[in-house]
């Protein structure tokens, strides 16, 4: 529960590039919050400090530290919330190893990650390690629903200064391939219960009954799925499309999401290595397994764990060579789209390529045509008609096109397909049951052995919350309203079920069109096409798919969107936009000093955080905080000053300094608040004065190696020598 001692405004504590990024802007935040009695404090949800939290027992009085994210994950449930919360890392198993491994180094005696339990204690220690894999932490602080858009400046800077677009043809030969049958789409049952119950899962086989999940507990009203993806039928699949990607010459990609939906998805991942691969399986199976090869866990580790099995890397070469040329997250380097489960994600992925013209990057360092693998057909006809649409049409002019906004049902962990612990790898064939504490069984599935088998859920006073900020939004704004469900799909035709009732009490029936994913995909791209506007009323995984795809085509990024989560409680959650993590902006730090990761994501939400605080708090001072920060943030636009991508060139820091700049000038100048004006009026002077000494004092490193002291674990010293350059800009701050 929040105290009054808690910091009027929560800044978590991240990972990778927005972590670095914090280390120089956090500061900078702190000393203007101030000014207007307003405390920013912070909470670390990073991988690292959940990894510490989850094993206290394991480390000395010293290291331990709180678990933050259960008590975020308590705030957010107050109407006291006002989070600001960056991309943190969904992990994979591969990220989590190499944390792991990070902690351990630095005499931190946590227990390595068990990839194959054998005892009691290793399970406990695994089951442990699982709860922190993938989207762990947003379904805890997501205690409602998602309102992203693009901010009116960003979206007005987007139009005056286009992005370059890659140039479509009508006889590209990409295409997205998904399953025809027997997945996850076709095999869904649903149900809304029509009062609270509790349900167990059980597997009953030859063998008899296996509970394999007791006591999940539903409110009335839930809308409760279940299905299956058969393990034979995605192998046919991925032999079949393997083959015919080399028959069309072109390059093979999947594309998952392997960090959010972290169960199902490293296992379909594995079949796709394990397809791959096939004649080398066949032959050296047992072998690879005594190496400890695990295909879910990608070919990069499959390779370095048979690298001094010369036989079985021989064979690796000869399937290659007969195998279709591969996209490649890094042809340099040899990295390609089967090496790690979370290199190629699909909402990052899919809207690039399609930016791009259609082409991936091959093996030979050149763009090609791609076929995309998506194996489920639940959200493939999205990026299957964006595709036929620009083929036909060609690419999208960024100067001209409207915009999509999103409302996403996601509260109270609406929709968490594919993620432990309701989903399972089926061990034998039987038939899998949800049954309820009367006695009846809900859903019913025939499986057989390696079958992927899952249930989620979507309670009724978040769908409820959505359709009617759904309305509100509408409302605002007049523009065009789709509800993007599919009445032929069984959890859709549920929600239909709230929505049109909802809809018609509230006299707005007129003002919503419900659309299957891929007409509303060809209707929104139409409405954007024409110079009008939209609004995607999605589900969860639509909204984390379409805040990526259309902000990439419109805006070049999707870390540039205003996202904003309305607590049930009343409280406010200010999410930094996509974008991720960005990897390779730290490894381009490490080796360059040159940070380009773009904060002016961070910049709007923390307008709208500080709007917040205004109208729940009564604080006008915040008020008066938030609009010079929309001011600085549209000085940052209108004078090209966010981080350019090459060393040598001004950063992220740079970028920092400018906002910091604008911000001042912005506060100096406001006539609401005389005191804020007289106390901002000389550090605005001072950071114009002094713009020479700080510019150069923030480009001297740039070039050289940069040591923060670690990847997941930075060293707050060094990171804050390295983040923090210029005494000039540090003197004036404070």
């Amino acid at each position: 529960m929040a105290t009054t001692s808690s910091p009027d405004i929560i800044y978590t504590k991240v990972d990778e590039a927005p972590e670095l990024a914090s280390a120089s802007l956090l500061p900078i935040i702190q000393r203007f919050a101030a000014a207007a009695g307003v405390s920013v404090g912070t909470k670390d949800i990073s991988l690292a400090g959940r990894i510490l939290a989850t094993f206290p027992e394991n480390l000395t009085e010293e290291q331990r530290i709180p678990d933050d994210l259960a008590e975020l994950g308590e705030l957010v449930k107050t109407p006291e919330a006002n989070v600001i919360k960056l991309p943190n890392i969904s992990a994979s198993v591969p990220q989590l190893v190499a944390a792991i491994q990070e902690l351990q180094g630095k005499g931190y005696a946590i227990p390595d990650y068990p990839e194959s339990p054998a005892t009691d204690a290793e399970k406990q220690v695994r089951a442990r390690y699982d709860t922190i894999k993938g989207s762990a932490v947003n379904p805890v602080l997501r205690e409602g629903n998602s309102d992203r858009r693009a901010a009116k400046a960003v979206k007005a800077f987007a139009q005056a200064n286009p992005h370059r677009m890659g140039d479509w043809s009508a006889d590209s030969k990409t295409r997205v391939a998904a399953m025809s049958g027997n997945d996850f789409y076709t095999n869904e049952a649903s149900a809304i219960l029509d009062k609270e119950a509790t349900a167990k899962i059980v597997l009953e086989t030859a063998n008899g009954e296996t509970v394999l999940k007791d006591g999940i507990s539903y409110p009335a009203g839930t809308v409760v799925d279940a299905t299956f993806m058969s393990a034979r039928a995605l192998g046919s699949f991925l032999t079949e499309e393997i083959e015919k990607t080399k028959a069309e010459g072109v390059l093979f990609s999947l594309h998952m999401k392997a960090t959010m939906m972290k169960v199902s998805d490293p296992i379909i991942f594995g079949h796709a290595v394990k397809a791959w691969l096939a004649p080398v399986f066949e032959k050296f199976g047992d072998q690879m397994a005594e190496l400890g090869v695990n295909p879910n866990s990608g070919l990069g580790d499959l390779l370095e764990r048979v690298k001094d099995a010369p036989e079985i890397m021989a064979a690796i070469d000869d399937v290659t060579k007969e195998r279709p040329p591969m996209y490649m997250v890094n042809s340099d380097k040899g990295i390609t789209n089967l090496h790690i489960p979370s290199d190629v994600i699909i909402d990052a992925s899919m809207p690039a390529l399609i930016r791009a013209g259609g082409k991936g990057w091959g093996p030979d360092g050149n763009e090609a045509d791609t076929v995309c693998v998506i194996p489920d057909n639940s959200y493939a006809p999205v990026y299957d008609e964006a595709i036929k649409f620009f083929k036909a049409n060609g690419k999208l002019d960024p100067a001209t096109a409207g915009t999509v906004q999103n409302l996403g049902l996601m509260a109270q962990k609406a929709e968490e397909y594919g993620s432990h612990p309701t989903t399972f790898e089926i061990p034998e064939d039987g038939t899998v049951r949800m049954i309820l504490d009367d006695g009846s069984v809900l859903h019913e599935h025939t499986v057989e052995k390696g079958d992927i088998w899952r249930s989620a859920s979507a309670r009724k006073a978040p769908i409820e919350d959505w359709i009617n900020l759904a309305i509100e939004r509408q409302k605002a704004t007049g523009y065009r309203a789709i509800f993007w469900l599919d009445g032929s799909r069984a959890h859709d035709a549920q929600l239909i079920d709230y929505v049109v009732p909802l809809l018609e009490a509230k006299g707005v029936s007129d003002k919503f069109e419900i659309m299957a994913p891929r007409a509303a995909t060809r209707a929104s791209l139409e409405t954007i096409t024409k110079g009008e506007n939209t609004i995607a009323i999605t589900g969860n995984v639509l909204r984390d798919y379409l805040t990526d795809l259309f902000p990439i085509l419109e805006l070049a990024t999707s870390a540039k969107m205003l996202s904003i989560v309305k607590l049930m409680k009343g409280g406010g959650l200010f999410e930094t936009g996509a974008g991720g993590s960005a990897p390779k902006h730290v490894q381009q730090l490490h080796a360059e000093n040159h940070l380009r990761w773009d904060s002016l994501g961070e910049f709007c939400a923390l307008g709208e955080s500080f709007k917040f605080l205004a109208d729940v708090r009564g604080n006008a001072r915040a008020q008066v905080l938030g609009e010079a920060v929309e001011a600085a943030t549209q000085g940052i636009l209108d004078n090209g000053r966010s981080p350019s991508r090459k060393v040598g060139e001004p950063d992220n820091r740079d970028s920092h300094y400018w906002f910091a700049r604008y911000w001042a000038e912005a506060l100096a100048a406001q006539t609401d608040d005389a005191e804020l004006a007289q106390e901002f009026t000389p550090i605005a002077a001072a950071l114009a004065e002094n713009e020479a000494a700080i510019t150069a004092e923030l480009a001297a490193p740039q070039g050289a190696a940069a040591d923060t002291g670690g990847y997941y674990t930075a060293d707050p010293d060094k990171l804050s020598a390295v983040m923090r350059p210029s005494a000039t800009l540090n003197g004036i701050i404070g």
